[in-house]
This record gives C-alpha cells, structure tokens and sequence, in this order.
C-alpha cells in the first residue's frame, strides 16, 4: 500500500511540475498579453521583432533602480538598430500609477507594461528584478540572466545583456547563455484556489 501511494504522490508530482515548467534557454515563447498603463490589452506578437528583449523590473527594488541608466543607455544604443524591448512590471504591489511615475522620474524613453496576476513572469520562471530574456527572430529564448555582473556599474567585468544582444543579432549562439539573475524577488499575486 505504501509502495502504490509513493508512486501515486511521485506521479502527481511529476504532473504538477510539468503543468508548471517554465521557459528555459531554447524554449519557443508563445504568444502572451500585457497590459499598457491605462489598462489596455497588449499582445507581445505585436511588440517583439528580430530580436527582443524582455526585462522584468520594479520601482521599488534599489537593485533594479541602480540599474535605471545602464537600461536607458542598452535601449538608447540598441533600438535604433532595431531590437525590440519589451520592459515588464510583474510587482502586485506597484500599481500602473506608480510604474508611470516611475517612468516620468527615471526619464525612460520606452513604455513599461504590467502583468496582472505575474502571468508572464511565472511563464517565464522570472525571479527577480531585474531579470531579462533576449530572444531571437524565430522567438525562441537564447539569453536568460542578468544585465550584466555588478550592481555597482564601477565593478562590471560581463556585459551580459550586450554580449547576448551583438550575438542574436549577427545570428550567432550566444557564448554564456544562461547567468544568475539577481536583484528584488518579484512581487507576486496571491493565487486563489
């Protein structure tokens, strides 16, 4: 008896896991919906391109906040050329009001979008913020990690981001395609059962 309830536990683990496997490196994004900051529908297909990159960041987290200008300055050298930036607030407790402030503040050039109940990040297994993903044309995740390896810009020795972003775009593999996000864990929706 307690040999068939191990193996009846074991499969309904097994089952729970893979209802809730995330995107990893390789894996092909689906199509997802965010929202602007006046609370209307976006589609990501509507926003990526050749290659995209989403961010997860926060307005309250001093981790992500350090890295304010080092994301304008990516975004300013790098849309030009045509990559796509898709910046994401999965924070339940950073309402649009507050992500628009931040934005006014911070001087952003680019849109930041919300994700109601966290649904993308938990699509994408997002921890932290910041945390990005670099996609490529066929929308398949070649980069996870951080932006680069320091909080403190003085002490960056991998670009990280720009490493991954050159080789995407010269349609190469990406040398270091996974690294250790770190920052402010995200916020979270609690879940209704």
């Amino acid at each position: 008896m307690q040999r068939r309830l191990f193996f009846l536990g074991t499969a309904a683990l097994a089952a729970t896991l893979t209802a809730n496997a995330q995107l990893h490196v390789g894996s092909a994004v689906p199509d997802f919906q965010l929202k602007d900051l006046s609370g209307n529908k976006v589609s990501f297909s509507a926003l990526k391109g050749d290659t995209t990159v989403v961010l997860f960041i926060a307005t309250k987290c001093p981790i992500s906040n350090d890295y304010n200008e080092r994301m304008k300055a990516i975004y300013n050298d790098y849309a030009g050329k045509g990559v796509k930036f898709v910046f994401v607030n999965s924070n339940a407790t950073e309402p649009a009001e507050e992500v628009a402030a931040h934005i006014q503040s911070n001087g952003f050039n680019f849109a930041v979008y919300k994700d109601p109940g966290n649904v993308v990040a938990d699509l994408f297994g997002a921890q932290f913020t910041p945390e990005v993903y670099v996609l490529d044309k066929a929308g398949a995740i070649r980069y996870h990690g951080y932006i680069d390896d320091s909080r403190n810009a003085a002490n960056v020795k991998s670009q990280g981001l720009r490493l991954a972003i050159d080789a995407v775009m010269a349609g190469q593999p990406v040398q270091n395609a996974t690294t250790k996000a770190f920052g402010c864990t995200i916020k979270r929706a609690k879940k209704t059962t």
